[in-house]
Order: structure tokens, then C-alpha cells, then sequence
């Protein structure tokens, strides 16, 4: 056998290789990571189907126990009025309806994100993703702008918050001042901390930046002394504290790491501890991706935003919750769907004092609840 024969014959075999192997083991090497010491328990949630909508990417219940409400990707606020009644439409952020989509962002028509009831009043704030942080009333209908800039900046990318009745203040991430929601995962890619933290003043009007240059803050919540606040930084997988009231107010820290998925939303608990939602696992892309901000950037040039979401979430969409002590932002439990039989792109976790778990995702066209009571019966 001549010489370039016998060298390309196995070169050439290299690529049928690699298709096998590729073919045979592609889940296994993009697929999420296990997490050690997880309850494997959300699939026996029960699904609360969302006909002609999408996204419910939070949730909240109002003064009267009512709901929940949810916003979905076409800009509405929707209230679930029991099985029964379903879901009827409550309010929207945007007065362009016209060409608003179930299933795509149209930018017009807004995105409501993190939903807060003041109680007192019985306004419903609202962080959109593209206009700033907006309420409607009681009676629900067209939203009205509460605050669509500070510092002289644009909030690009209001995304959760927390009221204070107290202090008649509210506190929301802008998680990108660069980018809207609709570029969200590009905001996680880039590397970019052009996230902050803001506390806007209701009596006097005035908004201030209290902590800024995050990457991607996304999630938000007041502790329940109302001393505090938690932010989650997903692109640093860091959990801050900023003391805003008492002898450290002014300060922030490092309250917690949740290394286990990217971020969304959190939620305090009835007992002042927090539910962290976590969007997807990390998978293999998503450790090459956080090892430099190069890296990321490669990426957003040379990947569209659905194979990005397919590779975040390891091919396949799953639902994972961690609970994080309210003192030491020590992780306490993390439930998981790992197959994603019954949660996909779990975006946000709320626990009532029933004993049922709520929770809402980005993408899927459902909320589902858990009912913790029948469920760690069967354990």
C-alpha cells in the first residue's frame, strides 16, 4: 500500500468517528450537570395550563389572597380565578395591542417580568423589560410609568422587586443598562456588569442607585426584618446582601453562592428564608462560556438565541428550585423535575403559608403548584 494511502485511510475514518460518537453520547456531553442531594419531587406538581399565552415569568397574589396574577410574553397581566373561571386578562403595560404575539417578544407591546402587590393600596407594580417599573390598580386595565430612569441613565431591563410599605419604598434590578429582556441571554454571555440595584423613594419620586457594575442581577427580594436586600447576580452565580436599614445600612456583601444553574427570580419564604429559581442547570456549554468574557462574546456572534437556550439548558428543559436560609445564605434543599416531565425554564418559586409552592417560568405556557403537604407524605 503506497505511504498516502495508508496515512489518509484513518484520517479519514476520523470524522465517521466522530459522527458516532457524537450521535450515540451528544446528551450525555451537553446534557446538565447532576446535582448531589437533590429531592427529585417537582414533576408531581400539578400544571395550570395557560391557553394563548406564554411566559408567566412571575407571580403574586393580591391583598385578598386572589390569584395568582402572572405576566406573559404578549405584555398582559393575567388572574387565575380557579378552575372554574381559569384565567381572564387584568391588565397590560402597553396601549399597542395590535400586533402583540403569544409566544414571541414583541418589543411595543412590553414584557412584564417581576410582580409586586402593595398591600396597602392594592396597586400592582410591575418591572417590564422594556419600559421600567410601571403599577395599574385594584380595578386592573392600561399600567401608568413609575420610573423609567435614574442617574440621568434609561432603565433598560427593570426586572424584579420588592416593596417596602414601611419606608413607602421599593427596591428593583435593572439588569442591564446596555440591553433589554429580549437580549437576556446575551447580557449573561458578554460578561458585562452593567447591572444595579435601585431604590426608588414613593413619597418623594426620586430613584438611587445602590449598587452597580453586576453582572446580569437578576432575581430580588427584601428579608423579612425589611433590613436587607438579596439580589442575584446570575452571571457571578453570587447572592449579595445590601444592608439598607441599621448600623451596616449603606454596605453590601456576599450573602451566598448558589453554583448549581443560572438565576431568575427569588421569593421570601413565610419563614424569612428564600426559594431561588434556577432557569436551567449548568451543562458543559454553560462552564465554557463563564470561563472568560471572550468566550461569550464568541458566542453571540456566532450563535442564534434558540441553539443559546438549547445549549444553556443541556437539550433539555428541566425545573430546579433551591431554598437558601434566610441568616446565612447556606443552601437548605434544592428540589429538581431533572427530566423536565412536568417544569420546564422555572423562572420563579413562591411559597405560601398553605403549604403550596407556586411556580412560574419564562418560557412555557403553564404555572404549576406543589403541595408540599401530600408530597413529603409519600417520602
Amino acid at each position: 500500500m503506497p505511504i498516502s494511502r495508508r496515512v489518509l485511510t484513518p484520517v479519514a475514518a476520523v470524522p465517521v468517528i466522530l459522527a458516532v460518537v457524537t450521535f450515540f453520547f451528544w446528551s450525555w456531553i451537553i446534557g446538565p450537570e447532576e446535582i448531589k442531594g437533590s429531592k427529585h419531587i417537582l414533576q408531581l406538581a400539578k400544571t395550570i395550563p395557560l391557553p394563548g399565552a406564554a411566559g408567566p415569568e412571575s407571580l403574586d397574589f393580591d391583598p385578598n389572597g386572589e390569584g395568582p396574577y402572572v405576566g406573559v410574553t404578549d405584555g398582559r397581566i393575567l388572574k387565575w380565578r380557579g378552575e372554574e373561571l381559569g384565567w381572564v386578562e387584568f391588565a397590560y403595560t402597553s396601549p399597542h395591542r395590535g400586533n402583540c404575539s403569544s409566544d414571541k417578544v414583541v418589543p411595543s407591546c412590553g414584557r412584564p417580568l417581576g410582580l409586586s402587590f402593595h398591600k396597602k393600596t392594592g396597586d400592582l407594580y410591575i418591572c417590564d423589560g422594556y419600559f421600567g417599573v410601571m403599577k395599574v390598580g385594584p380595578e386592573g386595565g392600561l399600567a401608568e410609568l413609575v420610573v423609567s430612569e435614574v442617574d440621568g441613565r434609561k432603565i433598560m431591563f427593570a426586572n424584579q422587586m420588592d416593596i417596602d410599605e414601611e419606608e413607602d419604598a421599593f427596591y428593583f434590578n435593572d439588569s442591564s443598562d446596555k440591553y433589554h429582556f429580549g437580549d437576556v441571554f446575551y447580557v449573561s454571555l458578554s460578561g458585562e456588569k452593567t447591572g444595579r440595584v435601585i431604590r426608588y423613594d414613593m413619597k418623594k419620586k426620586e430613584a438611587k442607585v445602590i449598587m452597580d457594575k453586576l453582572h446580569l442581577p437578576n432575581g430580588l427580594t427584601l428579608s423579612k426584618d425589611g433590613s436587607f436586600v438579596v439580589t442575584c447576580e446570575s452571571g457571578t452565580f453570587t447572592l449579595h446582601r445590601i444592608w439598607v436599614k441599621g448600623p451596616k445600612a449603606g454596605t453590601n456583601e456576599v450573602f451566598g453562592k448558589v453554583h448549581k444553574g443560572l438565576m431568575d427570580n427569588i421569593r421570601r419564604t413565610p419563614t424569612g428564608d428564600f426559594w431561588v429559581a434556577l432557569h436551567c442547570k449548568l451543562t458543559l456549554f454553560t462552564d465554557v462560556v463563564f470561563i472568560h468574557p471572550w468566550v461569550g462574546k464568541f458566542f453571540m456572534k456566532t450563535l442564534n438565541m434558540e441553539t443559546i437556550v438549547y445549549l444553556s439548558n443541556g437539550g433539555k428543559p428541566h425545573g430546579v428550585a433551591v431554598k437558601v436560609s434566610g441568616e446565612t445564605g447556606e443552601i437548605l434543599e434544592i428540589l429538581e423535575d431533572s427530566e423536565g416531565t412536568t417544569m420546564k425554564y422555572v423562572s420563579e418559586v413562591y411559597e405560601r403559608d398553605d403549604g403550596k409552592i407556586w411556580f412560574g417560568s419564562v418560557f412555557w405556557p403553564a404555572v404549576w403548584v406543589l403541595d408540599t403537604s401530600v408530597v413529603y407524605d409519600r417520602k
